[in-house]
């Protein structure tokens, strides 16, 4: 009877661990990481008899969870990748919106500006017009400025997350190594007692932390985890947290990187490429390939206009005959860290592009490459600067150049730090300091003389007064042959591409036009002008070129600086041709965004359909089925109402036997 209820007992406890463990799965089935549980049963083991042996009922083997480690893989790469999908998405939107805003964009701001500059051209003594370029221009301005702002915000907003992300990594680390001290405790009877829901709790920390920077786990011999990311850099190895930290760029101070830091208080900085998935390396990579290039490019346009604009108004000559000077005060390269002996100026704004400049020197000589790591090759000046990637600089202490490197923005804040340099209306240098008259000729001068434009004013102001006071030259015409009287005259070749010092003109075959430049000198200083000459020359016949009259209807200048907004200025290739007009080098950069906004936006979505797909497999398997647990919950009840009822039957036999005694 001993044996008989015994073996009944063993039934009820097992049935009830089953009821207790399905009970379980029940009210965690809404738990996030929770592994469904089961109990192991084994018969005990039998009792020998002559006749053979006899079972002794049964018992609980373990208690186990539902695991799969591939499946948890899964999940926990499709986890990263949206993380860092949806991190970079919720960024770039921002910039999407603020460039894709047809009212807030640049683009109206520009049609605006050039229109001013077209009613003068219309207009060129009206002062009215003049003043609306001016507006139009600070209106330009001001766009310029508020987008950059805008962009600057969006910075140090994501500067503020990757640090607030980068204290959430190391709150969770934290909470994983506490983890694997009390599962260690837990499981001290060893690794096969497994302490299931601490088991669960930890692995929900890693796919948290996973969400924020993709790690792997690896599961060591005493059960706990360790937590690697990057190509191996460590989080946490058993009770062991290596913290990572924010820290300022050493060139760049508005700039953070992110550096692992150990037990012992040493820092390493991390590479960018080596932090990828989770929300970190979203940040991190819309910084570096959207936000960068985007205000680069910004300044790049406000730079672009500044410097082109300046170079052809300082050509011209205002209401008063003075030359012009510079209508935008244009920025300057930005240097950092800054060091006394560094002087970097723009050279040549159609070879810039929207990257940061890097420049290193090895006690010998100097390198230069982009900051996404292209060469620039440099060339030594006679003057001993250096010229390359569009800018020219010069370094009296190189040792001040720090080993990382010395960074040069030339972009970068040319936009917020742009800003218009006349507010006199008289000073829009509209017309040019180059006119010319009839000579010994009675005829109208636009029949032999067409397009005269000034090239460079650098010695045709003589008497250092502001004004075009150059001595008169005479273009005189004999035998197919035009020659100066004073300055050199040279003939542009069109096959060739270049000028060559030639006079000749024959009217036969050269009626329809012919580009000449005359260069000069006034105080050792070159100034230059071209004209075509056009029609049939009479030997004998000349102009006079001389300055142009102060307050004269003269327009010439006005029309040069609105034909900038379709000139291709920007971009130049490797054959030194520039390629991109102000709009369209805009245009790519609003085109890049949409794009990259569109990219992502789709990786997005289909890292979310992954990601459900490996949900719904992980959860297949480890995932509590209700259905499941109820059914369980009838067959674990009806065994423990049979191991009852066997208990039952030896209680009856028990009391039999002692019936028969009495």
């Amino acid at each position: 009877m001993a044996g008989l209820l015994n073996i009944g007992l063993t039934g009820l406890n097992a049935a009830q661990a089953q009821l207790v463990t399905t009970s379980h799965n029940i009210t965690n089935a809404g738990v996030d990481g929770y592994h469904r549980q089961s109990v192991i049963q084994s018969n005990a083991a039998p009792q020998f008899s002559g006749v053979g042996f006899f079972g002794q009922g049964t018992q609980i083997a373990s208690v186990t969870r539902s695991y799969n480690q591939y499946l948890e893989n899964q999940v926990l790469n499709s986890n990263a990748s949206l993380a860092s999908f949806s991190s970079y998405n919720s960024q770039i939107s921002q910039i999407n919106n603020l460039l894709g805003d047809s009212t807030s964009g640049l683009s109206p701001a520009l049609e605006t500006f050039f229109a001013g500059v077209q009613e003068v051209a219309s207009n060129p003594t009206s002062l009215a017009s003049r003043q609306s370029l001016i507006s139009g221009a600070e209106a330009m301005v001001s766009r310029f400025q508020s987008m950059d702002a805008r962009l600057s915000e969006i910075r140090s907003g994501l500067e503020g997350e990757i640090a607030s992300t980068v204290t959430q990594i190391n709150t969770y680390a934290g909470a994983i190594a506490e983890m694997n001290q009390r599962i260690a405790t837990a499981q001290v009877a060893g690794p096969s007692v497994a302490a299931n829901d601490l088991l669960d709790q930890r692995e929900q920390l890693v796919s948290e932390l996973n969400k924020l920077v993709k790690v792997s786990a690896v599961t060591e011999s005493n059960g706990s985890v360790s937590v690697f990311m990057g190509s191996g850099q460590s989080l946490v190895v058993g009770s062991t947290v290596n913290k990572l930290a924010t820290v300022q760029d050493p060139s760049d101070p508005q700039r953070s990187m992110i550096a692992i830091t150990s037990d012992s208080g040493a820092s390493n900085t991390l590479p960018e490429s080596l932090i990828s998935g989770g929300a970190l390396s979203g940040l991190l990579a819309f910084r570096r390939e959207s936000l960068d290039p985007a205000q680069n490019t910004l300044g790049l346009v406000a730079l672009g206009i500044a410097e082109t604009f300046n170079a052809q108004h300082q050509l011209g000559t205002d209401l008063d005959g003075v030359l012009g000077g510079a209508f935008f005060n244009s920025p300057a390269p930005t240097v950092m860290p800054a060091i006394s002996s560094a002087r970097v100026a723009i050279e040549d704004v159609s070879q810039l592009s929207s990257s940061d400049y890097l420049l290193t020197w090895d006690g010998t000589n100097y390198s230069m490459k982009t900051v996404g790591g292209s060469a620039i090759a440099l060339t030594l000046q006679a003057d001993g600067s250096y010229s390359g990637g569009g800018i020219n600089f010069s370094i009296s202490n190189p040792s001040q150049i720090p080993p990382t490197g010395l960074l040069i923005q030339p972009t970068r804040y040319a936009a917020s730090n742009l800003s218009v340099a006349i507010s006199d209306p008289r000073k829009v240098a509209a017309g040019d300091p180059v006119s010319v008259a009839p000579g010994n000729y009675s005829g109208a001068v636009s029949d032999r003389i067409e397009g005269v434009k000034t090239l460079s004013v650098g010695g045709i102001d003589a008497n250092s007064d502001g004004l075009a006071d150059f001595s008169p030259i005479t273009l005189s015409f004999s035998a197919n042959a035009f020659t100066a009287s004073s300055g050199t005259l040279e003939r542009y070749d069109a096959s060739a591409g270049s000028w060559v010092a030639s006079g000749a003109y024959n009217p036969a075959t050269d009626s329809s036009g012919a580009r000449f430049r005359v260069t000069d000198a006034q105080g050792g200083v070159d100034y230059s002008f071209e004209f075509t000459a056009v029609g049939a020359w009479a030997s004998g016949e000349s102009l006079v070129f001389s300055p142009t009259a102060a307050g004269v209807s003269d327009n010439r200048n006005a029309v040069a600086l609105g034909a900038l907004q379709t000139s291709k200025l920007m971009f130049a290739g490797s054959s030194g041709t520039a390629t991109a007009t102000f709009q369209s080098v805009y245009a790519q950069m609003v085109t890049q965004v949409g794009n990259k906004t569109r990219e992502v936006q789709v990786n997005e979505k289909a890292q979310e359909t992954l990601l459900t797909q490996a949900t719904d497999a992980r959860d297949g398997l480890s995932g509590v089925n209700l259905d499941e647990e109820a059914a369980n919950l009838m067959r674990y009840q009806m065994a423990y109402q049979s191991a009852a009822k066997v208990m039952s039957v030896a209680q009856t036999l028990f009391d039999e036997v002692l019936a028969i005694s009495r």
